[in-house]
């Protein structure tokens, strides 16, 4: 009884240390305005516009016009130095159709006869799906729907063009947005970079104009969404009054793996089709429909040793079955990125007294003792929604321990693993769609992104919600958003 007092207490004296701290300078300057006007109405407003006029009679026409000049000069330095904003106009998530979903029994049926010859395969697959956080709604590719799967490139185009072209014929759709008006495009795709390019092929279907800055990213993991959010602001930046579409997406057919090593099968229990794309634009008056504005992007990279991404170990028991964990070098290192990234993201959107106790923590650990526990600061006070990268159930458990966040706001990473599995690059998005379908968006909201890839890589970007963004019925989400959330068991039995 007397330590849930205690901490009752503390709480409560936090959240007064927190007031006080994020709140100062109103505190400060209530007496000093109050000081002011309290000087004001003794004097009369009479005095006081006398003391004015006085003040500018003492003055020349050559003052005054030079007064006016620095004050029109600074003012025009001050707003061209100024960042452009960059606006999120809107975006669109691929909805694979019903015949291509890979119910559990579909996948471990074609499982069980492409590895027919290696049995243990098959359960290290059964394994993992069983842990998965996986639904049964979950899509593949026509080519790996085939038995043996057909992997070849004019499959994984085909592939390409059917969730890049839904994406974007759903945009066109969604915004009003005429093809010749697209100044930038920016496509990434991880695995498959085909020549004549993805971005070719856009450019191409849809007749894009001749003088269109068009750019393809590839081999950056599922990270690489935000990594093209940062490209395209940097672009906006330079080229005043445009409109740029960033498509991410990854392509499934080409890097299905059909051998033996188990570690190499992961990615085919996780992996399934998806892609989005999102308008960006620099004019301001995008800024009234847009859906967001950019605050952050922040990109950390970590260099690593091919070992720590091995994703899995296996263990045998006494009975010969395959036991299934999480590589804790792949852990350490994706711990490390995180780390490098909340300690430059922290200091641009924490408030005061998070900084200031992180602040003392560093000190104490520095100068005291290096065994003290470092403070972790709260982002729940500086963000209402968190998208992190559906990567897996570990992935989401983990990030969920290490910033303190509670069920509700892991919710959208785990139903967008559940409903649509790992989409690589485009999850950020569905399960940003998945927040304004339940309706929770409203104005000034802010939103963290948190994607993590090969590299090792942690980016992010912050959000900040621009008008109350209403439920709509033509999303990803739109015929099962009810449904959710769903209660995910630890282990489906198979």
């Amino acid at each position: 009884m007397s330590h849930c007092f205690n901490s009752v207490r503390l709480k409560y004296l936090k959240l007064v240390y927190q007031s006080f701290v994020n709140n100062i300078i109103s505190f400060l300057l209530i007496p000093i305005m109050a000081s002011i006007f309290l000087q004001i109405f003794r004097t009369g407003y009479t005095d006081i516009i006398s003391m004015i006029s006085r003040s500018l009679d003492g003055l020349n026409l050559f003052q005054l016009l030079t007064l006016s000049f620095l004050v029109i000069f600074f003012s025009t330095l001050y707003f061209m130095s100024k960042p452009r904003s960059v606006y999120l106009v809107d975006y669109a998530c691929y909805k694979p159709s019903v015949d291509l979903q890979v119910p559990f029994s579909t996948f471990m049926e074609h499982s069980k006869i492409n590895l027919k010859d290696n049995p243990k395969a098959v359960e290290f697959q059964l394994r993992i799906i069983e842990r998965s956080g996986l639904g049964e709604e979950t899509s593949l590719p026509p080519a790996i729907h085939l038995i043996p799967p057909n992997p070849t490139m004019e499959a994984s185009r085909l592939e390409a063009e059917l969730v890049i072209f839904s994406a974007m014929d759903s945009l066109f759709q969604k915004t009003g947005l005429k093809p010749k008006d697209i100044d930038i495009l920016i496509v990434n795709c991880s695995l498959f970079s085909p020549t004549p390019s993805l971005s070719a092929m856009v450019a191409n279907k849809y007749k894009l104009r001749s003088n269109i800055r068009s750019f393809n990213l590839s081999g950056m993991g599922c990270s690489a969404g935000l990594i093209s959010i940062d490209l395209a602001r940097d672009l906006l930046q330079t080229h005043p009054n445009s409109n740029a579409v960033v498509i991410s997406t990854e392509i499934i057919t080409p890097n299905y793996y059909q051998g033996k090593e188990r570690a190499m099968l992961l990615p085919n229990c996780l992996f399934r089709m998806g892609a989005a794309a999102i308008l960006l634009s620099n004019k301001r008056r995008d800024r009234t429909r847009a859906k967001y504005r950019l605050v952050h992007v922040v990109r950390t990279h970590l260099g690593a040793d091919d070992k720590a991404y091995r994703c899995v170990y296996e263990e045998e028991d006494a009975q010969g079955k395959v036991g299934i964990s999480l590589s804790k070098d792949l852990m350490a290192i994706a711990a490390g990125a995180l780390k490098s990234n909340i300690t430059t993201l922290g200091p641009l959107v924490l408030p005061a007294s998070e900084q200031l106790l992180f602040l003392f923590s560093l000190i104490g650990r520095k100068i005291f003792n290096a065994k003290w526990k470092p403070y972790i600061p709260d982002f729940k006070q500086a963000f209402e929604h968190f998208c992190i990268h559906a990567g897996g159930r570990a992935v989401i458990d983990e990030l969920q321990k290490n910033l303190q966040l509670s069920a509700e706001h892991v919710e959208a990473s785990r139903m967008t693993l559940h409903r649509f599995g790992n989409t690589s690059s485009s999850s950020l998005w569905y399960e940003l769609s998945y927040i304004e379908a339940k309706g929770r968006m409203k104005k000034g909201d802010r939103v963290w992104q948190i994607a993590f890839g090969s590299g090792f890589k942690c980016n992010s970007a912050v959000w900040k919600c621009n008008r109350t963004v209403k439920t709509t019925t033509d999303g990803a989400w739109n015929d099962c958003i009810e449904r959710y959330p769903v209660q995910i068991p630890e282990i489906v039995k198979l």
